[in-house]
């Protein structure tokens, strides 16, 4: 047997369906708080869990242990706040989350469209609900785009999500550094003959209303995404080498509270920083912390940005974020670039076509040059206003 394997296999034994840990994973799963010996059991299967490091630690300083490469092998964990920015609900805010869309439908209760029974008895629940997640309807946001970044500079070990709106890989996240641990939209199966189903065929159907079915089967199509009680994908087994190697853990805008991905935040060794950005704190962070925790509640985008300015890297961000939408601060306006003519190498901003280049080093200015205009410099970022 590979060498790899044996502690995956370890870990499908301990949290499986019938596994020594799926009691804790129904526990957490129904909201109970684990006793202390599921905290000092899942940290000596996960990682080497205890507070044997005394220093404490601040946001300021986790920054410098970045700056000075002391942190290279940085594992982050995101949840659906991470999303919401990007106009994406989440699922349990009470009176805006995706749950509470659905306590007025014909459903049983909210959750019952995530369950594989029911979507197999009536799928339309989930259909539509999936209408509101088509590839393009939300764009990433600046977090995406931080994570972005973390992996530009080479300190993203992996990347693991409990979303499956995809803005991740939108944002530019490579398939190699992404963990999707509750699958995605970017793939779809027949439910009775397990063929893969055309994406554009999918969403068609799904667009268009229609509960979309296998052209051979006639079975229904499901995307690939995990539904209660199916089994996560096998990348998540990832975790068993990525965590206990991480040098550094981010948690980003997630609750803790689905099993098994909420008890990852316990599979880095002790003497691992674990940085947690919330509304409120969560999970074991909150009733089990570790000396070396530091937690920032509150706003997401907000805690984001503090850490980018104390790493010293918002103008990298911002010129990130303009790049890869394509919108600039041009004076007091924020302008939706397109290309220009092809060939001309020039954008079109408004209902003129310019051409741009880097202003003075340092200074985070472009220059645009049209035949009308002259030429002008403006400064980068991403105002209020548009054009």
């Amino acid at each position: 047997m590979a060498q790899w394997a044996r502690p995956a296999i370890r870990a499908l034994r301990l949290w499986g369906p019938s596994g020594e840990l799926a009691w804790a994973r129904r526990l957490r799963s129904a909201g109970g708080r684990p006793p202390t010996r599921l905290a000092a059991g899942v940290s000596s299967v996960s990682g080497n869990g205890g507070d044997s490091a005394k220093e404490k630690l601040s946001l300021q300083d986790v920054a410098a242990l970045i700056r000075a490469r002391a942190c290279q092998r940085v594992v982050v964990m995101v949840g659906a706040g991470i999303s919401t920015p990007s106009g994406i609900p989440d699922f349990r805010s009470p009176g805006t989350g995706f749950y509470s869309s659905f306590q007025h439908c014909d459903v049983p209760y909210p959750e019952a469209i995530f369950e594989l029974t029911f979507f197999l008895h009536n799928p339309r629940p989930f259909f539509t609900w999936a209408k509101k997640m088509h590839p393009g309807s939300y764009r990433p946001n600046v977090i995406h785009y931080f994570l972005r970044l973390l992996q530009d500079k080479g300190l993203l070990l992996r990347l693991y999500t409990q979303n499956i709106d995809g803005l991740e890989r939108a944002a530019g996240i490579p398939d190699s550094r992404l963990v999707e641990a509750h699958g995605s939209f970017a793939s779809a199966t027949c439910t009775v003959c397990r063929r893969a189903a055309p994406a554009e065929g999918f969403w068609a159907a799904v667009m268009g209303d229609r509960v979309p079915r296998c052209a051979v089967c006639t079975g229904v199509v499901k995307p690939d995404i995990v539904f209660f009680g199916e089994a996560l994908p096998q990348r998540f087994l990832l975790h068993v080498v990525d965590f206990p190697t991480a040098d550094l853990l981010l948690i980003l805008g997630t609750s803790l509270q689905v099993e098994p991905f909420a008890s990852l935040s316990e599979a880095v060794r002790s003497s691992v920083p674990r940085v947690f950005m919330n509304q409120e704190a969560a999970g074991s962070l909150a009733w089990c912390p570790r000396s070396r925790d530091v937690l920032q509640l509150g706003e997401l985008v907000d805690s984001v940005d503090r850490l980018v300015a104390l790493l010293g890297w918002t103008e990298e961000l911002k010129d990130l974020v303009q790049r890869e939408t394509g919108r600039y601060r041009l004076g007091a306006l924020t302008w939706a670039v397109s290309p220009g003519p092809a060939g001309t190498g020039q954008v079109q901003a408004g209902a003129l076509t310019w051409a741009v280049s880097p202003g003075p080093a340092g200074t985070g200015r472009y220059r645009l040059s049209g035949s009308n205009t002259g030429c002008q410099s403006w400064p980068s970022g991403d105002g209020a206003g548009t054009g």
